[in-house]
């Protein structure tokens, strides 16, 4: 690889990793907001409200589809430096959060304190949970990710996309809807169906980003001329 393409697939690691980073802190921020799926609208089964779930997933599912596409590219070690990065980027978001709270709004801001404090009030203590929940389901996605790529000789992409980012996804929703709900931020009635409707929309946002896996990793083939499995050495 020359210098010029390998300079390249550096500046396409960092903006790859800044959307990861802004996916990740933006979904703990936005969390307290939950909305019905269209066009399913509000089903309740047996006391559980199904397709119920927080904006908070909307921008989450993108940090799987970049690990896993990381992990693809760059290999483990880079996959898992994202992933560190982003629990740097968390935690430093929750003390400027904490801190931000704890100043006295003047007379004349657009937003009081009881405001301010009810939007992000609980965001410190969402992305604990988010981040034990998050640190537990990266890993194991990108583990389990590189198993399936060794096991099958870099082959069946769409095999070790889903069977990682299905594991990890489940494993996430219920560990953070779990300690939200022991934290005593969200009700223990909310936990069953929100436990569900993440779940099931994590599997569906799964399962329509393979086709978008398999072209990014066609164009970075194609582009840097990798054989199948190849990875690049940025370092």
């Amino acid at each position: 690889m020359t210098e010029k393409d390998k300079k390249l697939a550096f500046q396409i690691y960092l903006y790859l990793g800044a959307i990861f980073i802004t996916s990740l802190v933006v979904s703990n921020l936005i969390f307290q907001k939950f909305f019905f799926w269209y066009p399913f609208g509000e089903v309740e089964i047996y006391g559980a409200k199904l397709f119920e779930i927080s904006v908070g997933l909307l921008p989450y599912p993108v940090t799987f589809l970049i690990t896993d596409l990381i992990s693809e590219i760059y290999g483990k070690e880079k996959a898992n430096q994202v992933v560190k990065v982003g629990i740097v980027a968390s935690l430093f978001s929750m003390l400027i959060i904490v801190i931000a709270n704890h100043t006295e709004a003047t007379s004349y801001s657009g937003i009081n304190n009881e405001v301010f404090s009810k939007v992000f009030g609980l965001s410190p203590v969402a992305v604990l949970a988010s981040m034990m929940a998050y640190l537990f389901a990266q890993f194991v996605d990108i583990r389990i990710y590189h198993f399936w790529k060794k096991f099958t000789n870099g082959k069946h992409l769409w095999l070790r996309n889903n069977f990682s980012t299905i594991s990890s996804q489940f494993i996430d929703t219920l560990t953070v809807i779990l300690l939200l709900c022991l934290f005593e931020v969200l009700p223990w009635s909310m936990f069953t169906g929100l436990v569900i409707s993440g779940f099931i929309f994590k599997l569906i946002v799964a399962l329509l980003d393979t086709p978008l896996l398999y072209l990014f990793t066609y164009l970075f083939n194609k582009r840097f001329k990798l054989k199948q499995g190849e990875e690049i050495n940025i370092d």
